[in-house]
């Protein structure tokens, strides 16, 4: 029989054995913390000049939630913060920081955590853009008044306060990368928005209460979540066809995901140049830093997107590049006042694909015709106007439609000049560039036959601007919801387009991964509203970063030694210029 003295030592060895924090490791992330600036944007908001002094330093805890941070795969709770914080430095660095020393036991442990709760409240009453009170059920009318009672103009304050010290978090891991970008980035980034759970039981929207985190949403997605353009979306042609197609329908009305939570909208800067293929010799190359989130903003599911995501592109810093812009089809379906026309007054160009109903000509201005975001003669003929049309009906095959892809080029606008301060800018047609032969300007004809000779339709009512004179201006809201810079379908436009989206799309697996930061799953942020979702969420964030850059130095040969890891394998891909809207390439001749 077990003695109870041997019991009680059994019992001990079974207790975790608190390991210190080596005082390197902890200098290294105060460093950090002291870089970062946030202290100085925290401490006034919760600086009091009467009642008790306040226990814990504010740059304590952000020390503790980084350490916890760093040593936890970028997942933050309060309870590792204290532990951290209170039982695992050394003497010298607690001193440092300015801690008190508790007692380590039950009692000890509670009111070191109180401490730290307290503090954490505070800031987070301080920037939560959001008037209702989180952990319990609210009335939902209850909950309206609220709402209508509230003082819009300090919410939306505190909604920039709260994204401004989420991004400085989020900056504290990109330190070294910006100074490595510096050459190697033209400023190209992407947008798009990741849901991510929240710790609490959503309800139906016709419940009498709220959540008990009344701030977030229910995010749905249907059965068939796949491109819009597939070629496997088109009307039946047939009985069989038609009844194979009723029965798709019905099982695109069956809901694949739902969760109670949040949007993050995310920006992910990628050199669209470069393809990141590893070197020759297996190692990374040095010069393609990877995908990383330079910025996010967080709001409820589909609410806005347009909006959230120009809030967190302002918080790129100014003095970076600006380059290509690109996000799936839900921005280039916003109003352009509310996401095209600002991204490009910030200095961004916009790179989009389109869905059925945006597809053909859109938008016309001086008699110059929007064709799948691109300017283009009024004389284009018919069938290269309706290519992509024309593939999605059947009506042409893939090499058909790459081929009218490439011939629309020649019928392209040019532009003459820069945008004016205001946007507008002067454009030639192709004739006046040099691209084709127009009898309406008989100076451009003769030019050879390898040159296409437009054939302009007869009209009564006389030829329009863009046909009679050498340039037109086109001002900044023309077509502005679908324009694009780059020629939609090129070789040129799939480069960026594609690159850019992947490296969102492969980031968000990344950040996702059940192993590492597990971004989608609510446990690992335990604190409800939108403020301490978002706090939180900018460390699992700025983890996933640093994760991915040291996975990068890790593959790189450094003085012609050989990396410590092998780079990522790479699967062989077909080559540019044979996209089509069914999402994958073919090639050339097939």
């Amino acid at each position: 029989m077990t003695s109870r003295l041997e019991r009680q030592h059994r019992i001990a060895r079974l207790r975790s054995e608190r390991t210190l924090v080596p005082d390197a490791e902890a200098q290294a992330i105060l460093h950090e913390v002291d870089e970062s600036g946030l202290f100085e944007e925290i401490e006034p908001l919760i600086a009091h000049h009467t009642g008790r002094p306040c226990q814990l330093p504010v740059d304590a805890l952000l020390f503790g939630m980084s350490l916890a941070s760093a040593r936890n795969g970028g997942i933050v709770t309060l309870t590792a913060v204290t532990d951290l914080l209170y039982f695992s430095l050394s003497d010298p660095m607690r001193e440092q920081l300015g801690i008190r020393r508790y007692a380590d036991h039950d009692k000890g442990f509670e009111a070191a955590y109180a401490t730290v709760r307290r503090l954490f409240h505070r800031i987070i009453l301080a920037i939560d853009p959001s008037p209702l009170p989180k952990n319990h059920r609210l009335d939902r009318a209850h909950a309206d008044r609220i709402l209508a009672e509230a003082d819009q103009g300090e919410l939306a304050h505190k909604r920039t306060l709260m994204l401004k010290l989420a991004n400085l978090i989020l900056a504290m891991s990109l330190r070294e990368a910006f100074p490595l970008l510096e050459d190697h980035w033209d400023g190209s980034a992407c947008v798009d928005a990741t849901v991510i759970g929240t710790y609490a039981k959503g309800l139906t929207s016709d419940s009498p209460v709220t959540s008990s985190d009344p701030d977030a949403a229910w995010y749905i997605r249907k059965a068939r979540h796949q491109d819009p353009l597939a070629l496997d979306d088109l009307a039946a042609t047939d009985k069989a066809k038609a009844r194979k197609n009723a029965k798709i329908q019905k099982k695109a009305e069956r809901v694949k995901k739902r969760l109670f939570g949040y949007d993050a909208s995310l920006i992910v800067a990628r050199d669209p140049r470069r393809d990141g293929a590893p070197l020759p010799d297996g190692s990374a190359d040095p010069e393609v830093v990877p995908a990383l989130i330079i910025a996010f903003s967080v709001d409820k599911p589909s609410h806005r997107p347009g909006h959230v995501a120009l809030e967190a592109l302002q918080h790129i810093d100014a003095d970076h590049p600006r380059g290509y812009l690109a996000g799936d089809r839900l921005y280039n379906n916003q109003q352009p006042e509310n996401f095209q026309l600002p991204i490009r007054a910030m200095g961004y160009q916009p790179v989009y694909d389109y869905a059925k109903d945006q597809l053909g000509v859109q938008a016309g201005v001086a008699g110059a015709e929007l064709v799948e975001g691109n300017w283009y003669c009024p004389s284009m003929p018919q069938t290269l106007k309706d290519a992509t049309k024309d593939l999605l009906a059947k009506k042409i095959d893939k090499q058909t439609w790459i081929e009218h892809i490439s011939a629309r080029a020649a019928y392209l606008f040019m532009p003459k000049q820069r945008p004016d301060a205001e946007g507008h800018r002067r454009v030639m047609c192709p004739a006046e560039s040099g691209r084709a032969q127009c009898p309406l300007k008989p100076y451009t004809l003769g030019r050879g036959i390898h040159m296409p000779l437009v054939d302009p339709a007869p009209n009564p009512a006389g030829s329009s601007q863009c046909c009679t004179q050498r340039t037109v201006t086109v001002p900044p809201e023309a077509g502005a919801n679908l324009w694009q810079p780059l020629q939609y379908g090129s070789e040129a436009w799939q480069r960026v387009y594609f690159r850019l989206r992947n490296s969102i799309e492969g980031i968000n697996g990344y950040a996702k991964d059940t192993l590492r930061e597990r971004l989608e799953e609510p446990g690992t942020r335990r604190i409800r509203g939108i403020a301490a979702q978002t706090i939180l969420l900018a460390f699992q964030l700025a983890h996933a970063n640093k994760r991915k850059l040291t996975a990068w130095a890790n593959a790189i040969a450094l003085n012609g030694d050989r990396p410590r890891r092998r780079p990522t394998r790479r699967r062989k891909t077909k080559p540019l210029g044979t996209w089509t809207p069914k999402g994958y390439d073919t090639k050339l001749g097939e």
